[in-house]
């Protein structure tokens, strides 16, 4: 129950606190962050309503998983790191709130920094699989490796396509983690569990959507409920999902391999 009591604390406590911050106005004052994403403040309280509510689809997908964890044989490699990597999955949905909601530069960097946590987790667990690592020896892996892409995400360079490094810091460590996972997937016997390649293909077309659903981009209604961006978050979350499955299938695979 530990996954879902503390995903589900996290999940709660942190739209709740949005709710709070975008009401009297805590993380500052709208710098216009996020405004390449399209949508107009057309109801009063969110800036970009739909792009705001749409990311509780990372919430529930963090309960999902966190639901499935409740029997040992659908977790990862150990009750901690499920627990790390079903709360972080749902912390994507209020930290990109945050920066939906209200434009703001601190919402900004919550947001990043979110994607950052769910890249280096992926990362080191990857890492920590290849290397059959300790439960301890993970979590400092997760804690270096966000370490250094906060780091470079500090030097806030702007590049094209992706906007900052923050962006392309998340792209180096999907590609990395991903690298990494299918080696450790081409190491089990067929058939291979095919949720992994539903992720990868959800955050293809959610990465396309992403693209062609900014600012003047052909998918760009800025007045719309029917946001592209916000469609980019509930692909990303079923992403999220879809990853959590992989890994709970690939535990089974490796704790039965020995």
């Amino acid at each position: 129950m530990l996954p879902l009591a503390v995903t589900a604390l996290v999940g709660v406590l942190g739209v709740g606190l949005v709710v709070l911050a975008t009401a009297y106005g805590w993380l500052g004052p709208d710098v216009d962050r996020g405004a390449q994403f399209c949508e107009t403040a057309h109801w009063c309280f969110f800036a970009q309503p739909s792009n705001t509510l749409s990311n509780l689809g990372f919430v529930a997908a963090g309960l999902a998983l966190a639901w499935h964890a409740r029997d040992p044989a659908h977790r990862l490699n150990s009750l901690p790191v499920t627990t790390v990597f079903t709360a972080t999955a749902a912390l994507l949905g209020p930290a990109s709130m945050a920066m939906h909601a209200t434009e703001s530069a601190l919402g900004g960097h919550l947001d990043v920094m979110s994607m950052h946590l769910i890249a280096a987790f992926s990362v080191a667990y990857a890492v920590g699989r290849l290397g059959r690592f300790s439960t301890a020896r993970v979590v400092l892996a997760f804690i270096v490796v966000f370490g250094v892409g906060t780091r470079v995400t500090l030097r806030g360079d702007r590049i094209e396509i992706l906007h900052h490094t923050g962006n392309l810091v998340f792209a180096v460590l999907v590609i990395a983690a991903l690298l990494i996972e299918i080696v450790l997937w081409r190491r089990v016997r067929p058939p291979r569990p095919l949720w992994g390649v539903g992720s990868v293909l959800a955050l293809l077309v959610a990465f396309g959507i992403w693209l062609i659903s900014q600012s003047g981009g052909p998918w760009c209604d800025p007045e719309s409920w029917l946001q592209g961006h916000a469609l980019w978050h509930l692909l990303c979350a079923l992403a999220v999902y879809l990853l959590g499955r992989h890994y709970i299938a690939m535990a089974r695979r490796e704790r039965a391999a020995g």
